[in-house]
């Protein structure tokens, strides 16, 4: 979809279209609200979606890139990002639009987000920034990749898809499976245990830039996803980050927990569903 404030929002037909087309790209939750529609038309009642990869409520000066023609997106794991920062503000007696967060969800791909007073105001894109992550490069060195681009090695589609699918700890391991690269290194593999350290390096780097989005004022760092869920790499991270706030992890991830209690949010009053075709608040 293209790029919208955090929320909840009606399913509405211009968003159906948009979907269908996919001009910003495939991704396999295009399909939620079309299935959600589905369902709902024939019951008569309405479907929502809840923080779609498209949030995009970044600052002015986080847009830029360094080059007029390459604008900065923001597309990210904004679902359970953000609902876990939900869930760690209420552990702390404040709502999310009280607090600040840095929170790096840790899956097939990587998005560390800085979210200030329920905005997130900054995050890398997790398709072609950041950390390199189980099949993604990350952010890789500009110049070597544009030599490698003219090289005559690889096809546009065939590059494309090594960036971003078999690339990152794929490429180095052959595995996109995190537990796996963890036990290759537990028997010894000397590659496996580096590609690990150096993934966990590149994410705690990602989530000081985001305390500096901030401005230092974070009041925790997140950390969730699946990977979350390997105890030595969240340590890792954790041991090089703890001088920025307490860490608290979250991991898994809880999206369609997550997509229930936005909806929730909205039936019961607590929040206004948000309307995709005009693009302002809406009741249904």
């Amino acid at each position: 979809m293209r790029p919208l404030e955090g929320g909840t929002y009606v399913v509405d037909d211009e968003m159906l279209s948009d979907l269908e087309a996919a001009r910003r790209g495939e991704h396999a939750s295009n399909l939620g609200a079309v299935i959600a529609y589905r369902i709902a038309s024939n019951l008569g009642i309405p479907a929502f979606i809840v923080d779609p990869v498209s949030v995009d409520e970044l600052e002015d000066e986080a847009r830029l890139s360094g080059l007029p023609e390459l604008p900065r997106e923001s597309l990210s794991h904004a679902l359970n990002s953000r609902a876990v920062a939900r869930l760690v503000a209420t552990e702390m007696g404040k709502s999310y639009d009280e607090a600040n967060f840095v929170v790096a969800h840790l899956g097939s791909g990587i998005s560390v987000s800085a979210h200030r007073r329920g905005r997130m105001i900054d995050v890398n894109n997790a398709r072609e920034e950041g950390p390199f992550a189980p099949d993604r490069a990350g952010g890789v060195p500009s110049l070597a990749l544009i030599r490698l681009c003219y090289s005559g090695r690889y096809a546009e589609g065939e590059l494309l898809a090594r960036m971003m699918g078999s690339g990152g700890m794929y490429a180095y391991l052959g595995t996109r499976d995190a537990r796996t690269a963890r036990g290759m290194a537990q028997d010894g593999d000397a590659l496996a245990a580096l590609v690990l350290k150096a993934m966990a390096y590149q994410t705690a780097k990602e989530i000081g830039a985001m305390a500096a989005a901030l401005g230092g004022h974070v009041d925790r760092v997140i950390l969730t996803g699946g990977m979350a869920l390997d105890e030595a790499f969240a340590s890792d991270i954790s041991g090089r980050i703890g001088f920025v706030a307490q860490v608290r992890v979250v991991p898994g991830e809880e999206e369609l927990a997550s997509l229930a209690m936005g909806a929730l949010r909205v039936l019961r009053g607590e929040e206004k569903a948000r309307s995709y075709a005009r693009g302002k608040d809406e009741r249904p």
